[in-house]
């Protein structure tokens, strides 16, 4: 079996899985896929999706927050190589893309796709065929990305892609804005869950990602997930079987709220949770915009973070009890690979 230790640390023995099969594979055999499916379209019958809760009927194409009707819409498919190296190994990560987004923020490094309808929609059957496409060229997971509006589509798709052959793990990539309904949903399909935690402070996230409720959303969703799948493990080839991963975006001048999802993370979740601190945030999308008084709109995270608030963060996480971070490190002016 080819390894990827030579990129990454070892990881602790307690958290290797010997012998795993992704965890839908026993809901299909167990018969439950079809119940799934079914709860899935009453969820767009009258969408509660997502926190936006709409209300709308998605079965009928009306759009509301999200911008997405009946089919989920897809930006692209490809084995990525720019995850985690759990998650990426020397295959890649397949990657299916969706498009839009129940967020609004103002950074947003894929705003293009985001906040733009510029993928295709594609029926439960399309997206199926992706995934196993990306299966058959070697990737070693399928990583739905930005997946929160889409959980219904996402659940027909597996629903038909696991008959037919999908036999590698599923990570669902989020922005961790999720319902607790749909997450449910989800129990027994995903076996790996990558949030995001953006913001721990209420009037940040209102004005970063126009959604007030994001911090408690997110505490509520991380503590879901972590009790669906637990810490992360490892197959014997390094790559990612099974488990929590959670990132956090070094945002300029928000160290005190690092420290304080570190803390929350260490203290609420568990003191094992996996950590990816990424420092590679830059200015994008609306926050140079010019307001009224000629200053930028979003003037207090109008550039990169410096590297000694990147390790700050760092730091909190050491000293919230968290030791399970990521190998690779951000600086400021870019991506370095080390401790």
């Amino acid at each position: 079996m080819r390894q990827i230790w030579g990129r990454v640390a070892r990881p602790d023995p307690r958290f290797v899985i010997e012998d795993h099969e992704p965890v839908y594979l026993q809901t299909w055999r167990n018969g439950l896929l079809n119940g799934k499916v079914a709860t899935a379209l009453r969820e767009l019958e009258e969408c509660r999706v997502c926190p936006r809760n709409c209300r709308i009927n998605r079965l009928k194409d009306e759009r509301r927050v999200c911008n997405t009707g009946r089919h989920a819409v897809v930006s692209s498919a490809f084995p990525h190589f720019g995850e985690e190296d759990c998650l990426r190994g020397h295959n890649g990560s397949g990657t299916i893309f969706f498009g839009l987004c129940n967020l609004r923020c103002v950074f947003c490094q894929n705003w293009d796709i985001s906040q733009q309808e510029t993928g295709r929609e594609l029926r439960p059957e399309k997206v199926a065929d992706l995934a196993l496409e990306l299966q058959n060229r070697g990737c070693h997971n399928i990583n739905f990305v930005t997946p929160e509006h889409v959980v219904p589509q996402v659940v027909e798709a597996l629903a038909v892609a696991i008959p037919r052959g999908l036999r590698i793990p599923i990570v669902y990539n989020t922005s961790a804005y999720d319902s607790l309904a749909s997450l449910r949903l989800l129990e027994g399909l995903v076996d790996i869950y990558m949030p995001d935690f953006k913001f721990w402070c209420r009037e940040s996230a209102r004005v970063l990602c126009k959604a007030k409720d994001y911090p408690v959303v997110a505490r509520a969703a991380i503590k879901e997930m972590h009790r669906q799948v637990g810490d992360l493990r490892f197959g014997p080839d390094g790559t990612a079987r099974r488990g929590l991963l959670v990132r956090h975006l070094v945002m300029p001048g928000q160290t005190d709220e690092a420290e304080a999802i570190m803390q929350w993370l260490a203290d609420d979740v568990s003191p094992y949770t996996y950590v990816n601190v990424m420092g590679q945030y830059q200015p994008q999308y609306q926050v140079g915009e010019v307001a009224r008084d000629g200053k930028p709109r979003y003037e207090s995270i109008n550039r990169r973070p410096t590297d000694r608030e990147i390790a700050a963060a760092h730091r909190a996480a050491h000293a919230a009890g968290l030791s399970r971070l990521d190998a690779r490190a951000y600086r400021s002016d870019g991506p370095a690979l080390g401790g």
